[in-house]
This record gives C-alpha cells, sequence and structure tokens, in this order.
C-alpha cells in the first residue's frame, strides 16, 4: 500500500502537473492583482496582528453571529502551526535535501496570496445557518461561484479524507515524541488524546477557536524565541546553512544531467509538498475557519491570509530549517525520523531541559492542529450529509486518533501528501476559473478606503449583501456622519 501511494505521489500527484497547477495559479493570482501580499503587506500587518494586539480585551459586540477574527486566525494557524512547520521541515530536508526549504519559500510567496484569495472567496459565498454559524469553504464558492455542484462534493470528500490523514499524522507525531521523550506507550498517547479531541469537537467552532486562541499565540512565541536562541549560539554556522539550501535547490554540485534533473524535482517535490502541509495555501482548508469569523468584509479576513502564510512558513519553517542546519544535527542520507531529527536540534543546543521542552512542545502544536482538521473534515461532511448526521464523522475521526498514533511514520506522512494533493485540485480550479470576482472584490474594498459611497461587495447574495452594508458598523470601524451618509447612499442605491 504504501509502495503505492509513494509511486501515485512522487510520479503523478506531485509530479511536473502539480508542480505547475500550484505555482502556476499562484503566480497568475499574483501578477492579476499586482503583487497584493507585497504592495499590501505592511497594511496586512497593519490591521491583522496589528489591531489584535492594541484591541486586547475587547469582546464581539454581536453574539450568535461566528467568532472573532482573531479566533479564526487561531483555529486556521492551529491547522498550520504544528508538525508540518517542525517535523515537516525536517521531513522535507531528509527526504529533498536542503534545497528543499528554498521550494517551501516559492511556495509561501505565491502562497500569501493564494490564501487571501481563498479567504475572500470564502466570506463572499459563505452562507449563514439557523444556528447563527457561518458556513464556508471552497465547497461553497465552487458550487455557489461556478456552479459545479459535483466539483463541491469531491472536494468535500477529498478534504474529509485530508482530515483523517492530517489527524494520523499528527496523532502519530504526539504518540511518537511523548514515547521518546517520556517513554510513555504509543496506544496510551492514542487513547488519551481522544478522549480529549471527542470532549471539544463537541463543542464545535466556538470551543475550537477559544482553545486554540489560547494555545497558538504562546506556543508560536515560545518555539520561535528557543529557536532564534539555538541559532544564535550557531551564528558562524548561518552563511554555511543558507549556501545549502540555494545550493541544493538547483543541485549545482550535481554531475550529469540525469541527476540533475531527478535531484531538483526530489528537492522541488518535497519542498512543495511539505510547504503546502505546512501553510494549507492551496488546499482550501483553512478558509473553512477563517468563513466563520463574524467580520463581515472579505478582505479583512484575506488579510489574515496573507498574514498566516508569512508568519507560518517564512519565519516559522525557516527557524525550523536553520536549526537543523546551522545545529550540525543533520547529516544526508540519515536513517532518523522527522520528529526525532528535530528533538536532537533542541536537545543538543540545551540538554534535557531542551529534549522535555520539545517533547512538550511538539504535541500540544500537533494537538491544536487536530482540533483544526476535525473541523474542517466536519464541515466538508456537513456539506454532503447535513448537520444531523455529523455525529458519524466525529465517532471516525476519533477512532481514528488511536489507530494514527500506532501507523507507521512513512505511511501516514505518505497518506497525507496524497490526499492534500486530491483536495488541493478542484480549489486550486476554483482560483483560476473566479480570479475576476477576487480582484473585483479586493478593487472594491481598497477602493471604499477612499470613497465610502461606492456599493461594497461583501457578499455574493443580494440580500445578504444589502443588509451587511446597512448593517452597524464592525469593531474596527467607528460610526460617523460620513459613514451614516455612505449608508443612506447605498440604500438609495440598491432600492
Amino acid at each position: 500500500m504504501q509502495k503505492v501511494i509513494q509511486f501515485i505521489n512522487d510520479n503523478i500527484l506531485w509530479g511536473v502537473p502539480m508542480i505547475i497547477l500550484i505555482l502556476g495559479v499562484g503566480i497568475y493570482l499574483t501578477v492579476r492583482n499586482h503583487f497584493t501580499q507585497i504592495t499590501k503587506f505592511p497594511y496586512a500587518v497593519k490591521n491583522t496582528i496589528g489591531k489584535t494586539l492594541t484591541g486586547m480585551g475587547k469582546k464581539n459586540k454581536k453574539k450568535g453571529d461566528g467568532i472573532s477574527q482573531f479566533e479564526a486566525f487561531s483555529t486556521a494557524i492551529a491547522g498550520t502551526v504544528g508538525t508540518g512547520n517542525i517535523v515537516g521541515v525536517a521531513t522535507a530536508i531528509l527526504s529533498g535535501g536542503p534545497g528543499a526549504v528554498f521550494w517551501m519559500w516559492l511556495s509561501a510567496f505565491v502562497g500569501m496570496f493564494t490564501n487571501f484569495a481563498e479567504n475572500v472567496l470564502g466570506l463572499y459565498y459563505r452562507k449563514k445557518g439557523k444556528d447563527g454559524e457561518y458556513r464556508g469553504g471552497p465547497m461553497y464558492y465552487i458550487s455557489e461561484g461556478l456552479g459545479w455542484k459535483w466539483l463541491a462534493i469531491l472536494f468535500s470528500v477529498f478534504c474529509m479524507l485530508a482530515a483523517f490523514g492530517m489527524n494520523m499524522v499528527q496523532i502519530n507525531t504526539i504518540a511518537d515524541t511523548l514515547n521518546g521523550g517520556f517513554k510513555i506507550p504509543k496506544w496510551v498517547s492514542g487513547v488519551v488524546v481522544a478522549i480529549i479531541i471527542a470532549l471539544i469537537i463537541i463543542g464545535g467552532i466556538k470551543r475550537i477557536g477559544k482553545i486554540t486562541s489560547y494555545i497558538i499565540p504562546f506556543m508560536c512565541l515560545g518555539f520561535i524565541l528557543l529557536a532564534l536562541i539555538i541559532i544564535f549560539m550557531n551564528v558562524k554556522a548561518i552563511p554555511s546553512a543558507l549556501g545549502q539550501i540555494f545550493k541544493n535547490a538547483f543541485s549545482f554540485q550535481a554531475v550529469g544531467g540525469g541527476v540533475l534533473g531527478y535531484a531538483i524535482m526530489r528537492s522541488m517535490r518535497y519542498g512543495l509538498a511539505r510547504g503546502i502541509f505546512s501553510n494549507e495555501a492551496g488546499l482550501g482548508s483553512s478558509v473553512i475557519a477563517h468563513s466563520a469569523s463574524s467580520v463581515k468584509e472579505p478582505v479583512q479576513q484575506g488579510l489574515w491570509g496573507i498574514f498566516g502564510v508569512f508568519l507560518d512558513t517564512i519565519i516559522i519553517c525557516t527557524l525550523t530549517a536553520l536549526v537543523i542546519l546551522t545545529s550540525g544535527v543533520y547529516t544526508q542520507g540519515a536513517d532518523i525520523s522527522g520528529a526525532m531529527l528535530s528533538q536532537s536540534a533542541f536537545t543538543q543546543s540545551f540538554g534535557k531541559f531542551g529534549m522535555v521542552v520539545f517533547s512538550i512542545m511538539l504535541p500540544l502544536f500537533a494537538f491544536t492542529t487536530i482540533l483544526s482538521w476535525a473541523y474542517y473534515g466536519e464541515k466538508s461532511f456537513e456539506f454532503i450529509f447535513g448537520k444531523k448526521y455529523s455525529i458519524i464523522f466525529k465517532i471516525i475521526y476519533v477512532a481514528l486518533v488511536i489507530v494514527g498514533a500506532l501507523t507507521s511514520v512513512s505511511l501516514v506522512w505518505d497518506m497525507a501528501d496524497l490526499f492534500n494533493g486530491l483536495m488541493a485540485i478542484p480549489n486550486l480550479i476554483a482560483l483560476f476559473f473566479l480570479s475576476g470576482t477576487i480582484t473585483r472584490i479586493t478593487r472594491n474594498y481598497f477602493a471604499r478606503q477612499k470613497d465610502k459611497s461606492i456599493m461594497p461587495m461583501l457578499s455574493a447574495y443580494p440580500e445578504d449583501n444589502l443588509s451587511l452594508s446597512l448593517s452597524e458598523t464592525t469593531e474596527e470601524q467607528e460610526t460617523t456622519a460620513d459613514e451614516v451618509k455612505s449608508k443612506n447612499n447605498r440604500k438609495n442605491q440598491y432600492a
């Protein structure tokens, strides 16, 4: 089974066609929107994490209409910042060489706008249920935007499978890390985590959002701090580490065209696969969480996508790569798992303290990722079968936590790559054909920053667009005389 999956991943799914599709769609969207992830990056930081830090302590004024922007972002980040950043980077380096890091950077550059575009479409085509909860994601903008219900269902099926795969990868990492650090039997880790996950996912997105918003910020800051300490401890090795990344990315040291081509393709395959595994840009998964936000502006939530990919890959993945390459634990062709390689870097730098901290930190990252993917998979299941049957998905998901803890490490990673690749295809097709809508919504938003009389593009559904445009201003805006006047103008325009 593993050989079949590896063949499909290496030769079909993650071969040249997928690389062209991922980079091609990302570059096309980036160019068509004039490199928004660069030109608007300061604006994105200021209006995402900047406003969150300056507005700490404020509560969402509306109740029953979703979760806060930061909770939605935390849930999405919980699904991305985890084993992909730590174990995934190590696995990519072991499998594709240090050059895989370069291709992770490239996937992140185009992925910043890809994720932005996903969030914009997610909020624009989302729907509000009777329970007051927003539901959105690729399945909605595929079915409502393209009118291709069959492709939306196909995406939902792949998303459920990807959720199962990501679930098993994360619990496998938790079990492996706790077994290596504290000698805890893997089946014990599986059973304990399964029980905790079951108790949390019953509470839905609001409980998941609360928990991840408490854990993720502190875990990210803690990891970044320790990684920086390790890098500064080995500061003289930084030029050599960067040299390895760029040289190996194009295999300048390889002899002969065949070896050169194989090495480059292997580096690209693992770099792009692990990059997408880490930041999820192009998969369409994180937008399912972003769509649950109570914010009414699609572009405002899209900005979180830009910052999220930057934080996830450009910062955290890069730090992980430098920790591994500067600490000297990486040896080409080493027969070791990604988790053990990363753990070795922490242990070598901090001794037993490093091993203990890593053995606590990585399982927490993986745990929050399991929570996020439970939500992604559940919403995909609901799209096909309806909410009343969602308990079936939850039971299967929890059961697979135990199975994943005891499954082969390489098999669960290969399965995750397979399902992620299948999931990306329908989403990337939708992003390409809806690129015009993305551009119009983005231009509309920034034009309205200068002229508030312009008709807003907040929802694909006229009645919802009207109610949103005339609704009370969000927390981020202050009600002024000009705002009231612009609302009256919009009402007259609709009339």
